[in-house]
């Protein structure tokens, strides 16, 4: 599994360690699983989906509803079938929730009332994002910390299991791990701060050469729907909506791609089973480490 924050340079290094092992490769992304918006969540181009077999890249409409419960159900049917041909499958992506759901399992948590659901989401369409962050913060300030706070579905869910259960929704996240019936070793890409801002600001500016501005313009009038609560798209489609120019969305997404960054980084920190190296570091030299790590059956 290589893991690390948004712009570290995920992408080429998957690539070159799926061909080394001439394996396929798993995408943990929860939003490049969507299509018709591969630009703004930098889904592998057509080229490297050519290079190496990819899965859970564009397989789902953006109207679908879609969690980490069904990904780590479908990851691990997949998964069980790829491991009957090959010795090693790469994952990657950024989603911590998704790619945790594979190496630990989720935790099993209490049905939600409907009168509850009904509440929370008929507040939400009322008062808006905002509100819904309010209470995040409110109810579960530890979530809040390490949660995409532009994400509803998530935020969501903390609010009803928080109401239901008269507790912070962290406290239920026992994060006891399930076993798996594969080796698990986890890579971490990691870079300076201050060189890993300089490359997201440069990619989203690549991402509006390619034609993101458009891309956000065809999905516009779907802009409700928790898809494409994302960074990229929700600034572009304030301004479609006129609240501010487009260097201002520029500036925006490049500031809302770093603080999603920083909450990665929070996150995979707090796993001591990741190994980490450093993306400057010569190539066969990370791969000897990553070989290394490979051949030692006590991880």
């Amino acid at each position: 599994m290589i893991l690390g924050p948004t712009g570290v340079g995920k992408t080429e290094l998957s690539l070159r360690v799926a061909e080394r092992y001439a394996c396929p490769i798993v995408s943990c992304d929860s939003r490049q699983v969507f299509r018709g918006i591969p630009i703004g969540t930098a889904a592998p181009t057509e080229e490297e989906q050519r290079r190496v077999k990819h899965y859970f890249i564009g397989t789902r409409e953006l109207e679908e509803d879609y969690n980490a419960g069904q990904y780590e159900r479908e990851a691990l049917d997949l998964l069980e079938g790829l491991f009957g041909e090959h010795e090693t499958v790469v994952m990657t992506g950024g989603s911590m929730l998704y790619a945790d759901a594979v190496c630990n399992g989720l935790d099993d948590l209490p049905a939600v009332p409907f009168f509850i659901r009904a509440s929370v989401r008929r507040e939400y369409e009322e008062k808006g994002l905002e509100w819904l962050q309010r209470e995040v913060q409110r109810l579960d300030p530890d979530y809040w910390e390490e949660v995409d706070r532009h994400n509803p579905a998530r935020l969501v869910h903390c609010v009803e299991l928080s109401m239901t259960t008269g507790r912070p929704y962290s406290s239920l996240r026992t994060r006891t791990k399930k076993e798996r019936p594969f080796r698990i070793v986890k890579v971490g890409l990691e870079r300076p701060r201050e060189e890993l801002y300089a490359r997201i600001n440069a990619r989203v500016e690549q991402m509006i050469a390619d034609g993101l501005v458009e891309e956000a313009r065809k999905v516009y009038p779907k802009r409700r729907l928790t898809s494409l609560q994302t960074v990229g798209y929700r600034e572009l489609f304030a301004y479609f909506d006129g609240e501010y120019d487009l260097a201002r969305a520029i500036e925006l997404i490049q500031q809302n791609s770093r603080h999603y960054a920083k909450r990665q980084m929070t996150w995979f920190r707090k796993d001591k089973t990741i190994h980490w190296l450093n993306a400057n570091d010569e190539y066969e030299k990370n791969m000897d480490t990553i070989d290394a790590l490979l051949r030692d059956d006590s991880l």
